[in-house]
């Protein structure tokens, strides 16, 4: 989709329609449709001419929109087709090829670093309520989600930590999650204290995906009805400034574990 996203901007930045573009291509203006449409593939071949036609120089930007094309596989989260809603195997897909991932989170302790409790919680207070062979999908699918050795950059705030979603042996053991992760070379967690004076960017959560080329980035945000997905270049800006702005109030990531350790003995 994000692929049949790329190729309609290009198209419609170059002025064409896609009666023009598919005449160009010596196809049907229905293949062009379709193929901006995620509906049919494109091959390496035809994707280097439609840039060329669309006066694409950009080549590392076409390279990369080749390999999307060409390179995909079936990875672990097809396995969850037709059992969960499509957002699930869209953000899975989207962690297995990321560049790096930077997270900011306000209320909950971030998918990617949830125990099975914490999880289990979270999924079990949907309203409505959601049969127990549901939850314990979701709760396996997001297990699963977490084997990643991504470049994974998180800042949370407090709110965050002492929300209890459960019990407090659960917060416990999800706060003893969080110091065993910030040792992991790749994950790099920072805290934001509620003591911290104007911060008035509690609206800031996200998760951003860098993909392999920064016109590829995407970002993630929660809707009542899953996930949002946001790949305009101008919002991607956007959304990386205000990565930057709330990671520069964030404490350090060794005083953010004595933090994290501080509540946790408080439980």
């Amino acid at each position: 989709m994000r692929l049949a996203t790329e190729l309609r901007r290009l198209r419609e930045a170059a002025g064409l329609t896609s009666r023009q573009a598919a005449a160009l291509l010596g196809v049907s203006p229905t293949q062009i449709t379709h193929i901006e449409s995620g509906l049919a593939g494109v091959s390496e071949e035809r994707l280097r001419r439609l840039a060329s036609h669309y006066a694409c120089t950009d080549q590392e930007f076409v390279d990369a929109l080749i390999a999307m094309a060409t390179g995909r596989t079936r990875g672990w989260w097809e396995e969850y087709r037709g059992l969960l809603p499509t957002s699930f195997l869209d953000l899975a897909e989207l962690d297995h090829h990321a560049a790096f991932l930077r997270e900011v989170a306000v209320l909950y302790v971030p998918g990617l670093l949830q125990t099975e409790g914490y999880a289990r919680a979270v999924f079990s207070s949907r309203v409505p309520e959601l049969a127990e062979e549901e939850i314990e999908l979701r709760v396996h699918h997001r297990m699963r989600r977490q084997q990643l050795a991504t470049p994974y950059e998180l800042v949370i705030h407090e709110c965050a930590l002492r929300i209890r979603v459960s019990d407090r042996a659960a917060s416990r053991a999800q706060l003893a999650k969080l110091l065993e992760l910030s040792e992991a070379d790749h994950i790099t967690i920072r805290v934001i204290p509620f003591d911290l004076d104007g911060f008035a960017r509690a609206a800031s959560a996200m998760t951003y995906v860098g993909g392999p080329v920064p016109k590829l980035d995407t970002v993630v945000r929660d809707v009542p009805h899953g996930s949002a997905f946001i790949d305009s270049e101008a919002q991607l800006g956007a959304f990386r400034t205000r990565f930057r702005k709330v990671e520069a109030v964030s404490f350090d990531p060794g005083r953010s574990r004595d933090f994290i350790d501080k509540l946790a003995r408080e439980l």
